[in-house]
């Protein structure tokens, strides 16, 4: 199984979906080549633009090629938000914030170990974070886009 992740703008029921992807999710997967990148992040100093997230997102699906799911494909999980997902990050008000498995968010700090995500779930402040209801816009498959990963003699 991969390591699942799902991004966002915003946070709480109302967040807008950007896509997923099933492998690596964890924070160095996805922001480890990107840790100095100035169109993402200035040193952790200045606001993110809501239009960079939108371009990191997009370049990181579209490496993801076929593994990638985007909202007009639908939900690619067969549970009904991101409290079951590894990672979900959302952008929000010029932060980004990571969750895992549904834990409260934690801000995404380039320059911190472990892009500031916390040691253990009693270092989180608590709490949980919120998610969209995705119930209605499921699509889960057991392709590429699940995470499957299946080892067996080849035919």
């Amino acid at each position: 199984m991969g390591t699942r992740v799902d991004f966002y703008v915003g946070r709480g029921e109302q967040a807008e979906w950007l896509g997923s992807y099933p492998f690596d999710g964890y924070p160095d997967g996805v922001f480890g080549d990107v840790r100095d990148n100035p169109e993402l992040w200035d040193a952790g100093d200045a606001p993110v633009r809501e239009e960079d997230w939108r371009a990191f997102v997009a370049s990181v699906l579209a490496e993801g090629g076929e593994a990638s799911t985007t909202p007009d494909m639908g939900w690619p999980w067969p549970w009904e938000t991101s409290a079951t997902t590894d990672y979900a990050y959302a952008w929000d008000e010029g932060t980004i914030y990571g969750s895992s498995f549904g834990d409260a968010w934690f801000q995404v700090d380039p320059t911190a170990e472990d892009f500031g995500q916390p040691e253990d779930e009693d270092d989180n402040g608590g709490g949980t974070a919120v998610f969209p209801d995705m119930t209605s816009r499921m699509a889960a498959t057991l392709g590429p886009r699940s995470g499957v990963i299946v080892i067996g003699p080849s035919s």
